[in-house]
This record gives structure tokens, sequence and C-alpha cells, in this order.
């Protein structure tokens, strides 16, 4: 009897071990399912690699100011102006200044950045002396990534305008909408207007070049000296004069009664001053200080 008891707990202890197990069973099954967020870990840092991506192709900005002493200024700058075409360049803005004999000139271009440093050479080739060169480079990655940043963050607010737009129930809210979704594309268009300025930036560097003649042709004497119109010149300077002081005398004439009582008042003030004390003549105190 006490064996077949023993045998009937064992049994029962075995079968409560088993229903636990079979209990526990769906949890850890639920549990498994759980893992979402790896997912949007995996897509952050699929944006981060294409962030990183587009930060090694970096944006640098070439710039350069050369001064060039040549033979013929205008031959020079002909020459630059083909030149800036042939690399695939163009000319920004050319200026000659300066009389016969001594000529004087500038011109700017624009070239690709790949044709930077040959068109430098030739530059130099071109010149009978270089008298001064200065050269730059400036990063503009980081901003271009932050307009870039922008602009997607600008695209996605229209479209979340145009989504209420098409859900709005009466005129008010749709003129509302329609405002804020028209101020939302202004902000793309300038946007996307700065990224295209950063990226020609990039891609054509600017080059401004200064011509100078080798040695100035100028005369001792200068060109255009008249004698008789420095005459007429200094006549006109006379009557100029003239004039002038004539028109302050009229001025003073009109204001009289204003400044002519203080003017009267004060040179009676120095006159009483400068006269001897009274009981005593004139002469008197000359002769006391002979005597002394």
């Amino acid at each position: 009897m006490r064996r077949f008891v023993i045998l009937l707990l064992s049994l029962l202890l075995v079968l409560a071990g088993l229903a636990c197990a079979g209990a526990k069973a769906p949890e850890t099954s639920q549990e498994r399912t759980v893992p979402e967020p790896a997912l949007s870990s995996e897509v952050s840092k699929d944006s981060g690699d294409a962030t990183t991506a587009s930060v090694e192709q970096r944006l640098i900005v070439h710039n350069a100011r050369i001064s060039l002493a040549v033979a013929d200024v205008l031959d020079a700058r002909n020459q630059i102006a083909h030149l800036a075409e042939s690399v695939g360049g163009y000319v920004v803005s050319s200026t000659i200044s300066g009389e016969e004999g001594d000529v004087t000139g500038s011109i700017s271009i624009r070239v690709p950045d790949s044709r930077f440093e040959q068109t430098l050479g030739e530059l130099r080739s071109l010149a009978t002396r270089v008298r001064s060169e200065n050269t730059s480079a400036k990063d503009i990655t980081e901003e271009y990534v932050d307009f870039k940043a922008r602009l997607r963050n600008a695209e996605a607010t229209e479209g979340q305008y145009l989504a209420l737009l098409g859900k709005a129930k009466d005129t008010e809210e749709t003129l509302k909408v329609y405002e804020r979704l028209s101020q939302v594309r202004r902000e793309i268009e300038q946007i996307k207007g700065k990224i295209q300025y950063l990226e020609q930036s990039a891609a054509l560097s600017l080059i401004e070049i200064e011509l100078r003649p080798i040695a100035s042709a100028r005369g001792l004497v200068v060109a255009g000296w008249n004698a008789l119109e420095i005459l007429k010149g200094a006549v006109r300077g006379l009557i100029a004069t003239a004039q002038t002081l004539a028109a302050l005398a009229i001025w003073l004439l009109v204001f009289a009664p204003l400044w002519g009582p203080v003017v009267a008042v004060i040179l009676w003030l120095q006159r009483r001053r400068r006269k001897p004390p009274s009981g005593k003549a004139p002469g008197e105190e000359t002769k006391a200080g002979n005597a002394v």
C-alpha cells in the first residue's frame, strides 16, 4: 500500500512538471517575436553611411589672383580669353584702362576645377614676369551637406502640406494651407539656388588676372597740356574767389543790425579799460615814471 501511494505521488509530480513546462513555452515564443527596433537601427545606420559617403566627396572651391607684366596688354587680354574658352571656361569680366602708351587691364575667368593648375601654368607662360600670385582653397562640404538636409526637410514638409490641402474641408482652411505651402515652396527654390551656386563654384574655379605693361611708355610731358587752358582756369578761380568774398560782404552787411551792437559794446569796454584813473592828467603818470 505504501509503495502504491509513493508511486501515485511521483506520477502526480511528473504531470505537474510537464504542465508547468507547457505553460511557460508560449511566453518564451511570445518574447522572441518582439525585436522590431532592429529594423529602425538598420535604417539609421544606412542613412549615416549615406551621409558619410556624401561627406567623403568633398567640395573645394579654388580661387586665384595673379598679376602679370606683359609686352602688350590688349594682346595678352585676348590670349587669356581664348585660353579660358579652350579649356571649357568663360570670361566673367574684362577691363582696359589708361592712355596710349600706358594701358593697363584686368580680366576674370572661370575654368573647370580639373584644369585649374594647367590654366595657371599657361598664364605664367604668357607673361614676361609674374609680379604676384595668390591662390586659395575653401572647403564648402559642410555648408553643402547642410543645404541638402534642409532641402530634404522642406520637401517632406511640402508633401505634408499637400496631404493637408487634399483634406481641407472649407475655403478658409484651404487658403491657410495653400499660403503655408507657398512659403515652403519659396524656401525650397531658395535652397536649390544656393545648392546650385555651391556646385558651380566648386566645379568652376575663379582666376582674376591683372595685366601691367613691362615699362611705362608715357613721355616726360603730359599729353594734353595747354597753357591757354591753364590761364583760363586760373582766371575762373580768381573770379570765383572774388564772388565768394563779395557774397560774404553782402551777408555781413545784411546781418549788421545783429552783430553791430555787440561789436560796439566790446570796443567801448576796451576803450574804457585803457582810460587813466580820474583826477590825473594823461601826462602825469609819464612824468612820475621818469622821476623814479
